[in-house]
């Protein structure tokens, strides 16, 4: 098991990690919290090499995708950077990539009620305005979970809060602050129920968001 404590705040800047050998030639990763070695509750960031290729897999509580670099693939379609695929609980496909890519993977974590299919190119995605001068995308809302991309304009503080059901954030680009420390690039930070923070940027930012979603287990008061 890795970092499966979910009342324990974990902070990882993923460009330090080494990148591990998976089962499947020419696909490496770099895993973030995981259950079981091939199984269970999964996230991790897994790149593609140009060619590579990954056998045919079931998703038994869905699979949640963030293409980051490259070009993702499965035998549905292509799905350039910025793209964020949902596939539900039940399903399965054979992914790929023939030119290499570098993807954020979240396996095992859907509600098995959370059916919906979602493909959102986020390159061609409008923003919508949030508090101040924050801008937000909405990618996702199943009961109490949200996830979304939130852009900072350079300079922005935003009021300090807490998170009901916990926070997850992976870095896309710049730099994001809390009173914590400094997260650049690529940075994935997970915190519990209830924790708060007070963040703020100084150049320009954007982050992926994810709500509410730790397992009711680890939410409880």
């Amino acid at each position: 098991m890795l970092n499966m404590n979910f009342s324990e705040r974990v902070v990882i800047d993923t460009q330090q990690q080494p990148w591990l050998p998976s089962p499947a030639q020419g696909v490496w990763r770099k895993p973030l919290e995981r259950e079981a070695k091939e199984s269970g509750h999964t996230s991790s960031i897994v790149k593609y090499d140009a060619g590579s290729q990954f056998a045919t897999h079931p998703h038994p509580l869905g699979e949640e995708i963030f293409v980051l670099e490259g070009v993702f693939s499965d035998e549905n379609g292509d799905y350039p950077a910025g793209s964020y695929l949902r596939h539900p609980p039940g399903s399965q496909h054979a992914p790929f990539s023939q030119e290499g890519c570098v993807i954020l993977v979240k396996l095992n974590q859907f509600n098995q009620r959370d059916l919906n299919v979602v493909k959102i190119n986020t390159q061609q995605t409008p923003w919508l305005q949030g508090i101040g001068g924050l801008q937000v995308m909405p990618l996702h809302e199943f009961e109490h979970e949200h996830t979304a991309l939130v852009k900072w304009p350079k300079g922005e503080t935003f009021q300090p809060h807490r998170h009901f059901g916990g926070e997850e954030i992976l870095v896309l680009s710049g730099k994001f602050q809390d009173e914590q420390g400094e997260y650049p690039r690529h940075t994935w930070i997970r915190s519990p129920h209830m924790s708060g923070h007070f963040p703020f940027v100084e150049e320009e930012t954007i982050i992926l968001v994810k709500t509410g979603h730790l397992p009711i287990s680890a939410i409880q008061p």
